[in-house]
């Protein structure tokens, strides 16, 4: 068995490496030559150079024998994966950096109350009577209350005390009368958003998530080629700039347009923070900063929650969510750029400046060739990944639907990924709606998601990802349809269910993106997640419309929800589960895998566990080292004198973080070639 398992290690190696054969040159290959002593097949200057590159790189390791090529990773516990720099970084800039997404995503829903409201009579504002006089003379009452959009067509109201219900009824024809006791300050007021324009306040909601889907992009080009830091300022100041214009807007299409201008910030003011802790620390790390991420994200809506209820004026809201976060000006002196991103674009040395410094503040000390050989790794990775974009230009979305299983996985997770979100972004929007009181059920609702967000941090490593969020987009989604069971006027009862649906439903959000990610391979995984998330987040923009039918039934947006949230929990069942399990990173493995799930294994929660050498690292699967290479021409090596902290780990601790290391919670995010993680695919 043992002998079988190394041949087929073998095998898979040489086949990776057949990837790869324009810059592996072979040793025969010189000595043939013809005529004019030009070797029989021509070589390209750029196939030249990466293979000059790479006889440099395999003498350089032939001189350093017994030395091991370094990766970030590899560095990072000299350093310290999660010393003092990282705890300072992460706590006083990064994740506070995510409390301001918190506020102008969900701001929006306090500038918009809608206040008691009837038509506007001017010619019986100077008879003497007070408004409630003029309401029950001149307004209709219809099905139990007054008519907010029509009046009684009366051209002269001289003697009359009494209306008479034959009187013909027609639509508002001079504006409208608010009731300004207890809302006194909206957009609705301001820009008379009500009858004919009462949807207008959710397509302002709309337009702020039709930003979300365009600004992920470019800020995401903007972080990959300019830098993290650079991004991350940029879009601050437009989040805050246009959040402050925001209240000065002077009609509702410039209210509008101010708002999809800060919803082209909003997602990305969460993950450039997000993405630039994660490439600080070390991947064991990784899954407890996404978690806090999403923690301080979600104070960010407590703390509306508070403000808001103490500021009713919708254009002092708009300032107090503003004006503080322009000292987040500051960040330009003290975020720096991420490592990681600087070793990408060849920026060795200010990569190094950082690295020693995070050393100092950390009290370790750096390896004396760590540059050299971080520069050698950056340089390997670079010429194969130009070597494997000549090889795999075709691996697309449309490859990636071309085999049935891999097809009817994308589905799946387009699928689900498209009822999670849309549902879970849609129960935060309608929380203000439930209960007696909209800034404590807005509270609640943010309130429920921390226990959610902790509890699947301690169970999804052990129970698995699918039953997560199938069970919690399951359960969710019962608990919302049992709303309309509810008896009118059962505001509480109503509450609770929707919390417990809010509970659910967040938990089954923080676990979709790792598990649709684990199920693709890695050579699609970039498009892939981009597809289902560029899907769900069309889901964002029509959610705002489903909750406006709650206008009218205050359960309806919630029965359409629950029976979404269902329907995609028990799709999710069909996904087969990735924990412990080797990840895809061909096509034919994407194939392969989950190809012969059936039914039954849907009941399985935890599947059973691979043969411990089937755990690899996805970056060792994906990229070929350049001491691999040098094996084949030089032969095998002395193994290295220094063992890593993996190597130094008993067998039972390495197969946890083999494990772990598989996992794409713990790298969340597509990387490219040197390892610097990529903004553009998220949504």
């Amino acid at each position: 068995m043992d002998h079988w398992n190394s041949n087929n290690a073998t095998m898979k190696l040489e086949l990776k490496r057949s990837d790869h054969s324009d810059i592996m040159e072979d040793p025969e290959e010189a000595s043939y030559e013809n005529g004019n002593g030009l070797p029989m097949s021509a070589v390209t200057p750029e196939t030249q150079a990466r293979r000059d590159a790479f006889k440099k790189l395999r003498k350089s390791n032939t001189a350093t024998h017994s030395q091991k090529s370094m990766d970030f990773d590899d560095l990072l516990p000299h350093v310290g994966e999660f010393g003092r720099y990282q705890k300072l970084l992460i706590f006083l800039i990064c994740l506070p950096a995510c409390i301001p997404c918190g506020f102008h995503a969900f701001n929006q829903l306090f500038m918009s109350p809608v206040p008691p409201h009837w038509c506007r009579v001017p010619e019986l504002e100077d008879s003497g009577l007070t408004l409630e006089e003029i309401r029950n003379l001149s307004i209709p009452f219809i099905g139990g209350g007054f008519s907010q959009c029509s009046q009684y067509l009366v051209r002269n109201y001289s003697g009359i005390v009494e209306p008479d219900p034959s009187w013909p009824i027609v639509p508002c024809r001079k504006g409208w009368v608010f009731d300004t006791s207890e809302i006194f300050s909206s957009i609705v007021i301001d820009y008379n958003l009500v009858c004919g324009k009462a949807i207008y306040p959710t397509i302002g909601l709309s337009a702020l998530n039709v930003g979300g889907i365009i600004g992920v992009y470019i800020f995401g080009s903007i972080s990959d080629r300019y830098g993290r830091r650079i991004s991350f300022l940029v879009c601050l100041a437009i989040e805050q700039l246009f959040g402050l214009v925001t209240a000065f807007a002077p009609t509702f299409w410039a209210w509008t347009t101010c708002r999809f201008l800060v919803g082209l910030t909003v997602p990305a003011i969460y993950q450039i923070p997000f993405i630039i802790s994660l490439e600080l620390v070390g991947p064991s790390y990784r899954s407890f900063v996404t978690v806090m991420t999403c923690l301080f994200y979600v104070g960010g809506m407590l703390l509306l929650a508070g403000v808001a209820y103490l500021i009713r004026d919708w254009v002092h809201l708009c300032l107090v969510t503003s004006l503080p976060f322009f000292a987040y000006v500051i960040y330009w002196w003290y975020l720096p750029e991420s490592p990681r991103w600087l070793l990408s674009q060849g920026r060795l040395q200010e990569a190094s400046t950082i690295l020693q410094k995070m050393a100092e503040v950390n009290k370790t000390e750096l390896p004396q060739s760590f540059l050299q050989q971080l520069k050698d790794r950056m340089l390997a990775q670079q010429a194969l990944s130009v070597s494997s974009a000549n090889k795999h230009t075709q691996a697309g979305l449309c490859s990636a639907c071309k085999t049935p299983n891999m097809r009817l996985k994308a589905i799946l997770i387009t699928l689900v990924w498209f009822a999670n979100e849309t549902v879970y972004v849609g129960l935060s929007y309608y929380g203000p709606a439930m209960g007696d009181n909209e800034y404590l059920s807005f509270f609640l609702a943010c309130a429920v998601e921390v226990p959610s967000y902790l509890l699947c941090w301690i169970v999804m490593d052990r129970w698995g990802r699918r039953w997560i969020l199938g069970i919690g987009m399951i359960v969710g989604g019962i608990f919302a349809i049992c709303t309309v069971l509810m008896p009118e006027g059962s505001s509480m009862a109503t509450l609770i269910l929707y919390l417990v649906a809010k509970f659910a439903e967040s938990a089954a959000f923080l676990i979709i993106y790792p598990f649709a990610a684990e199920q693709y391979p890695t050579e699609v995984r970039g498009v892939g997640i981009g597809f289902s998330a560029y899907v769900g987040g069309l889901g964002l923009v029509i959610i705002p419309f489903i909750n406006y039918l709650g206008t009218e039934v205050l359960v309806l947006p919630l029965l359409i929800m629950g029976v979404v949230s269902a329907l995609g929990g028990i799709l999710a069942f069909r996904l087969p589960e990735t924990l412990q399990q080797k990840l895809p990173n061909t096509m034919e493995e994407g194939e392969e895998f989950g190809k012969d799930f059936g039914w039954k294994d849907c009941m399985v929660c935890v599947p059973k566990k691979q043969d411990e050498e089937t755990y690899t690292d996805l970056e060792e699967e994906e990229i070929i080292s350049i001491h691999s290479i040098g094996r084949k021409m030089s032969g095998p090596r002395a193994g290295p004198d220094e063992a890593t902290p993996l190597q130094r780990m008993d067998s039972t601790t390495a197969r946890r973080a083999l494990m772990r290391q598989s996992s794409i919670m713990e790298t969340p995010i597509i990387t490219d070639s040197s390892g610097a993680m990529k903004l553009t695919f998220w949504v």
